[in-house]
């Protein structure tokens, strides 16, 4: 009995003490994707999508993203981008990533990675849910999600590729500027 008081004192002295861990990566699981429409705020989903995650990241650290057109924006469907030819046919110099496919759903403010027909060749290029997509599930890795300025993708020029594309200015991890 005395031994689990002792541990009980231990834990609930110690244990406060201790950084938090999800507090710590909160910053690096939030993205701020500035639209040529306004400012999006999109939680990564590591815990899906590891590496499909850490290649976002790596490529929004090196402005990869920086004034590309989103090239492909199927009114009720989905906005895509991500390609820095504009034609839906490029991609970055980094090897194509395996499947990370999941059951998440693909709903509204859902984002996917872009692919062509073989489930690993995702690159750059990637997609978001103008409206539930649930028929992509289990089809297309999930990696992120719109939680704030989903009215700024709303507004983002439709078309195969739209007339006047709209682009993303920057893309960025947050910081505490952004709270």
């Amino acid at each position: 009995m005395r031994n689990i008081i002792c541990l009980f004192t231990f834990f609930s002295i110690i244990l406060p003490l201790s950084p938090n861990p999800a507090f710590a990566s909160e910053k690096e699981s939030v993205m701020i994707l500035e639209l040529s429409t306004g400012v999006v705020k999109i939680r990564l989903r590591d815990d899906l999508a590891p590496k499909h995650v850490e290649r976002m990241k790596q490529l929004a650290e090196q402005k990869f993203y920086d004034n590309i057109i989103f090239h492909r924006v199927i009114d009720g469907f989905m906005a895509q981008t991500g390609d820095p030819t504009g034609t839906g046919m490029g991609g970055s110099d980094y090897p194509d990533l395996r499947a990370e496919f999941s059951p998440e759903p693909f709903l509204r403010g859902t984002i996917g990675m872009a692919r062509s027909q073989h489930p690993d060749s995702a690159n750059s290029q990637f997609f978001i849910c103008l409206e539930d997509a649930e028929f992509l599930n289990r089809q297309y890795t999930v990696f992120a999600e719109v939680v704030d300025g989903m009215e700024h993708v709303d507004a983002i020029a439709k078309g195969e590729p739209p007339e006047e594309p709209d682009y993303i200015v920057t893309m960025r991890l947050a910081d505490s500027d952004d709270e």
